[in-house]
């Protein structure tokens, strides 16, 4: 697969123009970076903040028969921008399902996975140079962390080549190598986690690992299993 950047000062999100460039044929391997972003989302339509100095970018994937599911393709990117941030932090990232960074509890990044026609959109902004403040939840950065926030160019050609190699195991070996390898990164078994549910449900319990599909395994007080697969997950 040949990887080709495509970078632009300004735009209103990296995912809307890859939209567009996935309906105009965009093969796997183009990505779009900005600069800045001026309607940047995350996951459940939360606005991105989105100044000059961090990653905004978006790449495309064509699922083919007989992979892995696409929802599964949010944990290949966390995986693959895991191991990109490790060049400038190594060992300091702790995945949270279904696909945050934490670093001493804080977000360090987001990924949004969008639907289009037959592309999977994959969004991911990481906090290099700055985070927002005041969301009433902990958010850093790379540089807030103390390390040297790595220029956005360089950054995104590690994750690029991280994300096709990752990727090519997902098809090639199934979800299983990727499945490993967040859970090797992950809070540990027996976390204490709160899953928020659509409707205002609500699950406290210890986590259980995921299932064979990628789902969150958590055991509630009464010991019984509860499979989750969508929802917000906060650490108790």
């Amino acid at each position: 697969m040949i990887t080709l950047i495509d970078t632009v000062e300004s735009t209103a999100s990296t995912n809307h123009d890859m939209v567009i460039r996935a309906a105009d044929g965009a093969p796997e391997g183009h990505w779009l970076r900005a600069v800045t972003q001026t309607a940047g989302r995350g996951r459940l339509g939360r606005d991105w903040a989105s100044p000059p100095g961090n990653l905004y970018a978006s790449t495309v994937v064509r699922p083919l028969a007989g992979d892995p599911t696409a929802a599964t393709l949010a944990m290949v990117a966390a995986v693959a921008l895991d191991d990109a941030v490790a060049v400038w932090l190594p060992g300091r990232v702790m995945l949270k399902w279904p696909n945050d960074l934490l670093i001493d509890g804080a977000k360090l990044s987001g990924i949004l996975l969008e639907r289009s026609g037959n592309a999977v959109i994959v969004g991911i902004g990481v906090n290099l140079a700055h985070h927002p403040e005041g969301l009433g939840r902990a958010v850093t950065s790379i540089a807030a962390i103390g390390g040297v926030a790595p220029d956005p160019a360089i950054f995104l050609e590690t994750l690029a080549e991280s994300f096709a190699r990752w990727l090519g195991r997902w098809r090639g070996e199934g979800l299983a190598p990727v499945r490993d390898r967040w859970l090797q990164r992950a809070h540990p078994i027996g976390t204490a986690l709160s899953a928020r549910l659509p409707g205002s449900i609500v699950h406290d319990g210890l986590f259980e690992g995921l299932d064979a599909e990628g789902a969150l395994r958590l055991r509630l007080r009464d010991g019984r299993v509860e499979t989750i697969h969508a929802a917000d997950i906060f650490m108790l």
